[in-house]
């Protein structure tokens, strides 16, 4: 090597090297492209072939991703589900609204539901589903309401079943326009004039649905679902709902999304403890019409002891203050149960207007039924008060 030489015109040139911050720009273009394409392909759940309103904006700087292939049963159940949506809304000359009571027998509080109703026929219809005995009824607007019933498990799809056969019957009168589930142990929190005119004249229908991505949320989804019902389709919401005609007809007219349920969806099957009364109707909706439900139940419940059912009252828990606190609220507030157990909040918004989120509470029992009629009439007193 000591005797090399170095030829005239010859240079030793050292590699090449590329600038340190060329790398790291095309290193993070690259991740940010891909990071965002996968952000896409997550949050799809905006733009479907019901709505597509809201859709990311994102979209367009990207090759459109594949649309999946919907099945035979999907494109027809898409069809009946749009024409029924956009098919115009003609209102009865005295449009009424269903008031559908899921109990296991006799309701405690039909006294106070009599009061509720005197003076208002003709406005409202009433059905009973009792699912372990016959009701002995105590208001002439109960007697002969009772429709042909079946047991009901709790955790079941008999729960379900028992929905859809209360608006089964309830949707067999034109002039039921509005639909509400209540259960045994739900009173009103407004007069009837109140309640009807908030029911009758919103432009959506009382759904409670959010997306839990937690243990007793996304947690019970199961994949024997697919193709139909992806997990990023699917929600938690109260079972006690409220819906307009239109609504209920294509939960009746459902078939496809109501057999994943059915097959796939209750405690025990596949590994999973899902429960089809809150996961069924929040995810339909989602799926076929998300822009049309408040994502809020009208009917209170306290989740607040954070056990397998809501906190119950008892006749030292009714006060003024009491129903004074649950009238006032109007935000409605979900919380996941993941470890961020990250707080949801919205307002409850009745045609874009800020209002009260709740017409209805629940669950008090039966031993407060002899005070219902004082409660009730210190309920009267608060609305007139907001």
């Amino acid at each position: 090597m000591g005797d090399m030489q170095i030829l005239p015109g010859s240079r030793h040139r050292p590699p090449m090297k590329k600038p340190m911050w060329i790398v790291v720009l095309v290193s993070f273009v690259i991740m940010f492209l891909t990071c965002a394409y996968i952000y896409r392909l997550k949050n799809r759940t905006a733009c479907n072939m019901f709505n597509t309103r809201g859709c990311n904006t994102i979209d367009h700087w990207f090759p459109p991703v594949p649309a999946r292939e919907y099945t035979d049963g999907e494109i027809a159940a898409h069809v009946v589900f749009r024409d029924i949506l956009n098919s115009p809304i003609v209102m009865p000359e005295n449009p009424k609204i269903a008031f559908m009571f899921l109990t296991p027998g006799s309701l405690p509080f039909e006294k106070l539901w009599d009061n509720f109703f005197q003076g208002h026929e003709g406005k409202f219809s009433i059905y009973v589903h009792a699912s372990k005995s016959k009701p002995v009824h105590v208001s002439r607007y109960f007697v002969n309401r009772d429709i042909r019933s079946d047991q009901v498990v709790w955790g079941k799809m008999s729960m379900v079943d028992a929905e859809r056969r209360l608006l089964a019957n309830a949707l067999q009168d034109p002039q039921n326009m509005h639909f509400v589930l209540l259960s045994d142990s739900c009173v009103p929190l407004y007069n009837f004039d109140y309640i009807f005119d908030y029911l009758m004249y919103t432009n959506i229908s009382f759904v409670d649905c959010f997306k839990d991505p937690g243990p007793v949320g996304n947690g019970r989804y199961s994949e024997h679902m697919l193709p139909e019902v992806e997990i990023k389709d699917f929600r938690k919401g109260a079972q006690w709902f409220s819906m307009k005609r239109q609504h209920a007809v294509i939960v009746m007219a459902d078939h496809i999304y109501y057999s994943k349920f059915q097959g796939h969806c209750e405690p025990g099957v596949d590994g999973k403890n899902c429960i089809p009364d809150e996961h069924y109707l929040p995810t339909f909706f989602t799926i076929v019409d998300p822009s049309g439900i408040a994502n809020w139940s009208v009917t209170h419940v306290d989740w607040s002891e954070q056990k397998w059912h809501p906190k119950s009252y008892r006749n030292q828990d009714i006060t003024y203050e009491l129903l004074k606190n649950i009238t006032s609220i109007d935000e409605s507030v979900h919380v996941t149960s993941d470890e961020k157990r990250e707080v949801q909040r919205w307002p409850c918004l009745w045609n874009g207007v800020q209002k009260p989120c709740y017409l209805f509470a629940r669950k008090f029992t039966p031993e407060t039924e002899d005070n219902a009629d004082v409660d009730f009439g210190r309920i009267l007193v608060l609305i007139q008060e907001l």
